[in-house]
Order: C-alpha cells, then sequence, then structure tokens
C-alpha cells in the first residue's frame, strides 16, 4: 500500500486531502458493514440464526439511523488521519513512508506496540465515557442501537469519534510510524474487527467464555446493559483492561448464542415465529429522506 506516497502528489489543501480520506473511509465502509449485513441480515438463514445472540433483528428505521449516525462519525473520523498526513507533509510529525527508512523489523514491532496502545487508548476513553456525566452524556447516543447492526461500528457522535481516532494525530507525534501501516490498521484491521463485534452474530471460536479476548458476545452485551455507572466490556480487542477494572459481565448471567442452543433457545420452530423484517426498504431514498417505508 502507497497511500501516504499518493497523498503527498495531491493538491496541498488540507481540506481537499479531508474529503479524499471521507470518501475514501465511506467506500470502505459500505464495502466492509455492507456485505456482512447482506449476507446476515437481508438474506438470514436458520443456521445462521443460530449464532445470533439477540434472537430478534433490528427494524429498518433502526438501521437507517446507525447509518446515518455513521455519516457524522465518518467525517470527523477522516479528520484524523487527514491532519495526520498534513502534519507529515510538513515536516511537523515522525511518520514517515515506505520500508527502507526504518525496515521492516521496526515496521513489524511498531504495528503491534501501536496496536496495544491503540486497545488501550478505546478502552481508557470508553470506560471513563461510562464513569463520567460528561462524557456519557455524548456517549449515550451510540447506546440507542441496543441490538446493533454492522453499520453500527462508527455510529458515534463526532465528539466521541474525534477521540476515538485521535491516535493517529498522537502516535506519529511521540515516535516515528509508517503512515500506510497507521492507516491500514486504523482503516482496515480495526474497523473489520468493529463489524465483528457488532456483528450481532458469534464464532465456534473465539466465543463468549474466551478467556483473553473480546469477542462479539461482550461487546453486544456492552450495548445491551451497559449504562452509566455500569461500564460492562468496554475494551475493544483484549479483555484484560476490563478485567483489572472489573468491568466484565458475571459469566454466570452468560446470555450468548452457545448457551442459549444448550438451552433449546435456538430451535428451528422459534426460528419461524421470528419477524424477517424487508430490508430492501433500504433502497428507496424515499425512506432514507423521510424515514417512512
Amino acid at each position: 500500500m502507497v497511500l501516504c506516497e499518493i497523498m503527498s502528489k495531491a493538491p496541498g489543501s488540507f481540506f481537499v486531502t479531508w474529503a479524499a480520506l471521507t470518501g475514501l473511509a465511506f467506500l470502505s465502509i459500505m464495502f466492509f458493514s455492507g456485505t456482512v449485513f447482506l449476507a446476515y441480515y437481508a438474506k438470514p438463514t436458520y443456521e445462521k440464526w443460530r449464532y445470533k445472540i439477540n434472537p430478534k433483528f433490528p427494524q429498518p428505521k433502526n438501521v437507517r439511523l446507525e447509518v446515518l449516525q455513521t455519516l457524522k462519525g465518518l467525517v470527523v473520523a477522516a479528520f484524523a488521519p487527514a491532519l495526520s498526513l498534513y502534519l507529515e507533509q510538513h515536516g511537523h510529525s515522525q511518520a514517515y513512508c515506505g520500508v527502507q527508512q526504518h525496515g521492516w523489523g521496526y515496521l513489524i514491532a511498531s504495528f503491534f506496540v501501536c496496536w496495544l496502545a491503540a486497545d488501550l487508548w478505546e478502552f481508557a476513553y470508553h470506560y471513563l465515557g461510562h464513569r463520567l456525566t460528561s462524557m456519557w452524556e455524548v456517549h449515550k447516543h451510540h447506546h440507542i442501537f441496543f441490538n446493533p447492526s454492522p453499520f453500527a461500528v462508527i455510529a458515534d457522535e463526532p465528539v466521541d469519534q474525534f477521540f476515538r481516532a485521535l491516535p493517529m494525530i498522537l502516535f506519529p507525534c511521540v515516535a516515528p510510524v509508517n503512515m500506510d501501516m497507521l492507516f491500514m490498521q486504523f482503516g482496515v484491521f480495526f474497523y473489520a474487527y468493529g463489524v465483528y463485534l457488532h456483528w450481532g452474530y458469534e464464532l465456534d471460536w473465539p466465543n463468549a467464555h474466551h478467556p483473553w479476548i473480546n469477542t462479539s458476545y461482550q461487546h453486544f452485551a456492552h450495548h445491551a446493559i451497559s449504562v452509566m455507572n455500569k461500564p460492562y466490556h468496554t475494551g475493544f480487542y483484549i479483555k484484560l483492561w476490563d478485567q483489572i477494572m472489573g468491568s466484565t459481565y458475571p459469566d454466570e448471567k452468560c446470555f450468548c448464542s452457545k448457551c442459549a442452543r444448550a438451552k433449546g433457545e435456538r430451535e428451528f420452530k422459534q426460528w419461524e415465529k421470528i419477524e424477517k423484517p424487508d430490508y430492501s426498504v433500504l433502497l428507496s431514498p424515499r425512506f432514507w429522506i423521510t424515514g417512512a417505508a
């Protein structure tokens, strides 16, 4: 990937760079979230549904709100990488392009350091969003999606999304960071995992009972039951941060799809009674404008 080099040849305007990255981010979101939504929500099957955490499907109006909220967050999310590129182009950060300057060993090591640092940053900011009243007033808008779809990954208020993307500015200011690696990490690696967390379904592995990985179940539980002063599973990848802070949901109250199947709660007769919303309305411009089918 040579995004850094491509953008260095773009017009010097920060706003042009910002607009270009916003467009790229939109395409990325539609590809990752849209593909998963089509397969598991627009075209559900009984075999897939058995792995769904909440047996019910969100209504089209809720998916519409997710997408509209995502568009708000998207513009702000693209601000951070645009500013990071701008600072790199003008020599105001330690960001760099290519591999030769620091070598493959440094590039690989920096990937894991940035991954760990970003995961801790996300946990800390998210945790405080459930502990501080002023931050909860902003973050609570993300929690209206108690039964989220893959479009809810960055369905945040702009302030929340700005702080979540802030490491893309801070990391290159602290140490040399390859910009292509950082963009890939946040735009693909992190976003794809965010789609998995908001997927609403589970895998056989890793499942809800994995000792140190936050799975889609943990994040669904976060959306469903975590409110002000109840910061259950505010971590992203690593469960350790929540375990340290005592913000994990009790295992004995587990409501994951694996436990539901063991209790006989995902049988075909139950699947037949579940409403399968007609999501084709999402293709209607009128629905997007008015919210009416």
